[in-house]
């Protein structure tokens, strides 16, 4: 029988309640094979490298500074006239991605709808994807639903297909969120089977409702099927919103790999 892939825990979603490192500490005791992190900056790089060892845990993904989030932005690739912003949070995250030895940096694009917004979100993947290959660090970008962040500029499966082929680098790929897609297109297996060869991590949480991927309209155990036939050889990201508690609702896991 085909094994599952590895599960990685989102740390921007499961146990909150928590510090960093110990939540590195509980992703280990749950039973994940990774984790991932959306802005861990305020934590020494160092002393996350030395938990993900001591466990021996890779750190699959981290986000470029959103810039001021408390303001309503996320992410800064794609504005036009924020280059120079854009391109020091892509250094930031790197510099922190290699000392952690993260697998990818997730370059966030921002909210837009400038004219100018995909030939600038390109440029920066470009500089971003060099300072990948200088570091060895993969490069990510995600479609994101409307209903999740509202004028995000990259939506749909197609545009970002558009961007990487533009961008036409091999180190920069897609991050299927299985969530965002299904509340976009419909049509997960569809869309995640036409387009593996340009994926480079997958997230799944259930649909509509973002909590644990044990129930709502994409069949999960199907999708991991999927790409287990298809000898996806990433991790599937756990990044959903727990109903209760992280720990409570951990029983999805064993029903996954069953």
């Amino acid at each position: 029988m085909t094994a599952t892939p590895p599960l990685s825990a989102n740390l921007g979603y499961l146990w909150l309640e928590l510090e960093l490192l110990d939540a590195i500490r509980a992703s280990h005791a749950a039973g994940f094979d990774a984790v991932e992190v959306h802005w861990p900056y305020i934590t020494h790089a160092v002393e996350v490298a030395l938990v993900l060892e001591e466990y021996g845990l890779p750190l699959i993904s981290l986000n470029t500074v959103g810039g001021d989030l408390s303001a309503g932005e996320f992410g800064l690739a794609a504005l036009p006239g924020r280059e120079d912003d854009a391109r020091a949070a892509i250094d930031k995250a790197f510099a922190y991605a290699v000392d952690v030895s993260a697998q990818f940096v997730h370059v966030l694009a921002g909210k837009t709808d400038d004219r100018l917004a995909a030939e600038t979100f390109v440029s920066n993947l470009l500089y971003a994807s060099a300072r990948g290959h200088e570091f060895g660090v993969g490069v990510l970008i995600e479609p994101i639903s409307p209903q999740a962040q509202p004028g995000y500029f990259l939506s749909r499966v197609d545009q970002a297909v558009e961007i990487l082929e533009r961008v036409n680098e091999p180190n920069v790929r897609l991050l299927f969120d299985c969530f965002h897609v299904q509340m976009v297109h419909g049509e997960v297996p569809s869309l995640l089977d036409r387009h593996l060869d340009l994926i480079g991590h997958v997230q799944i949480a259930a649909v509509p409702d973002r909590t644990e991927p044990d129930h709502g309209d994409v069949d999960y155990r199907a999708i991991l099927k999927l790409l287990s036939d298809q000898g996806y050889d990433g991790h599937v990201g756990a990044e959903y919103q727990p109903a209760g508690t992280t720990e409570d609702g951990l029983g999805w896991i064993a029903q996954l790999r069953a």
